[in-house]
């Protein structure tokens, strides 16, 4: 496997500042994100209580009938451990009043539709509460398009989003997150038993080590399956990548005018005030 480990001193830092540069130059000072009790989302939630103070985070948790106790659990104790505000809001009602009117058995859909609706959730709180939404999917989640398209993508930054999931293991390890955080197996709590790397067919170090490979270095397909990994896992992994690509850019716009959104018009936004 690749060696991801990084200076997470450095990183933290820098995520910090990050957090701290985007929110106010957004006209904000607040950030609401989704508590789920996994890594992802208590690490996020560490770095913004340090950029903002924990009186200006506040944290969702969200449950459907099929989350596990363990995971609402975890999410409260997170949420108290930072002293952070946050509210539960279940999101069985609304969600299989839909499922039931349609008759939803589709797994995919419905873990696609549990997202959409936390995240719709998220802004309307962000709204009322006069924040922005942070995001908590990392890189490997987004390159792999393990991730809902408007749903958990939809945010006002991604604070850990350009960190492979072993590498937001290693930052939350610096961090001193509760060990059973850092021990926990990655899961998107969709129905009982599930985890991330059952749905994705491989270990996240194995995943992790490949994408590294193939973006951060530019090898091809051949000469990492070459160096010794899998051909199946390799060539999946691919695949997500290319045909995901969709969910990681701005919808298509015909290009009319002189300045085109998406391709001309890209200032960054604290140049407009």
């Amino acid at each position: 496997m690749v060696d991801l480990d990084l200076n997470y001193e450095l990183v933290a830092t820098f995520i910090v500042n990050f957090i701290h540069e985007n929110v106010l130059s957004n006209g904000f000072k607040k950030v609401v994100l989704g508590v789920s009790g996994g890594i992802d989302s208590a690490t996020v939630l560490d770095l913004a209580v340090k950029a903002l103070g924990k009186e200006n985070v506040y944290g969702l948790i969200m449950p459907y009938k099929l989350s596990s106790r363990e995971s609402i659990d975890d999410a409260v104790m997170l949420s108290q451990l930072y002293g952070t505000s946050y509210e539960k809001i279940p999101i069985t009602d609304v969600a299989d009043a839909y499922f039931s009117k349609l008759k939803i058995t589709d797994k995919m859909r419905i873990g696609n539709f549990l997202s959409r609706i936390r995240m719709a959730i998220l802004f309307d709180k962000a709204r009322e509460v006069d924040a922005i939404v942070a995001g908590t999917s990392n890189k490997s989640e987004l390159m792999l398009g393990y991730s809902t398209w408007y749903g958990d993508m939809a945010a006002g930054m991604y604070p850990i989003g350009d960190l492979y999931k072993t590498q937001v293991f290693g930052l939350g390890k610096y961090l001193r997150l509760p060990q059973k955080i850092v021990d926990k197996k990655p899961t998107a709590d969709l129905w009982p038993g599930q985890t991330d790397e059952d749905e994705l067919g491989a270990p996240y170090c194995v995943l992790d080590s490949i994408m590294f490979l193939l973006l951060d270095e530019r090898k091809t397909e051949e000469e990492i399956i070459q160096l010794g990994y899998d051909e199946s896992i390799v060539k999946n992994a691919v695949k997500r990548i290319y045909g995901t690509q969709f969910k990681r850019t701005l919808p298509p716009t015909p290009k009319i005018s002189s300045r085109t959104l998406g391709s001309d018009f890209q200032y960054p936004h604290d140049i407009m005030k």
